[in-house]
């Protein structure tokens, strides 16, 4: 129809199209402003899924070391929406900084039980850290950070 904006239903509200195109756009922008492209997110995506599923039992990583680890520093916040997202993930094997538990209600005490299950102490709410930390060298790092060795070729 001619004269009619064009605009998207989202929960029983109407929004013009650009605001949904601003908000879009502003989803996959990195902290440096530049927008990232749909395989670099997907690729650091895959790095986070890595990293979370290298953590054995008995070990925790905060969201941050996580995200620090897949070579996404600053990215605690796409950790925990990752963790959201994906199902089949150790979930519970993940906590804020320091050992904090995060999350709330039931699931808070859901994920102490589960971690008191594989062996983690906790020193009052916390998770004792010093003994439980899965150590950044050892989670996988990003393909960016390899050092690959080179050869030369010999050319005859």
């Amino acid at each position: 129809m001619i004269g009619r904006k064009q605009s998207l239903v989202v929960s029983d509200r109407r929004y013009p199209l650009f605001v949904v195109r601003l908000a879009v756009n502003r989803k996959t922008q990195s902290k440096a402003g530049k927008r990232l492209g749909r395989s670099a997110l997907e690729d650091k995506r895959a790095r986070i899924v890595r990293s979370i599923c290298a953590l054995p039992a008995g070990t925790v990583s905060s969201y941050g070391a996580l995200a620090k680890a897949a070579g996404w520093p600053g990215a605690a916040r796409q950790v925990v929406r990752i963790l959201q997202q994906v199902p089949g993930l150790p979930w519970h094997r993940v906590v804020g900084s320091g050992g904090a538990i995060k999350l709330t209600g039931e699931n808070a005490a859901e994920q102490r039980f589960r971690l008191r299950m594989e062996g983690v102490t906790f020193r009052g709410a916390r998770v004792d850290m010093k003994r439980h930390e899965f150590r950044g060298e050892q989670l996988p790092v990003a393909s960016s950070q390899l050092s690959v060795p080179r050869t030369r070729s010999r050319r005859s």
